[in-house]
């Protein structure tokens, strides 16, 4: 058998011979700040699922004991805290009040979900700025 099939078979699985350049992540991270939200098992003592919005918008539902990450844009960043779901999660609950941040490039922004006598709100995490 001639072994030009399995050479022509071997360069179309080895994808195109094009370069890729990819982004140092040196280079990456420091165009954008990275801003970290957490909801910790006993800071926020409610079942009910707690919605973070970024300028107005859902961004992420967190549950206790969870976090979530976003890359953004340094800047001025909208924050806002809101109860998600049905039923008795979201009787006698309003809007919340939204927070204001100022995020810089390369910065890393560790927050906390807490919950005081206005309501939930978020405060810096232990080992972030």
């Amino acid at each position: 058998m001639p072994r030009w099939p399995l050479l022509i078979l071997a360069g179309l699985l080895a994808g195109p011979a094009v370069p890729q350049v990819l982004p140092q992540p040196a280079t990456q991270a420091e165009g954008y700040a990275l801003l970290i939200v957490s909801r910790e098992r006993l800071a926020v003592a409610t079942p009910c699922e707690i919605g973070l919005y970024l300028h107005e918008q859902l961004a992420a539902r967190l549950y206790q004991g969870q976090s979530v990450a976003f890359n953004l844009p340094p800047g001025e960043v909208s924050l806002r805290l809101g109860i998600v779901g049905s039923g008795t999660c979201q009787a006698g609950i309003g809007p919340l009040d939204g927070q204001r941040l100022r995020l810089q490039r390369g910065e890393v922004r560790r927050l906390r979900i807490a919950l005081g006598s206005a309501g939930l709100y978020l405060t810096p995490a232990p080992g972030g700025p």
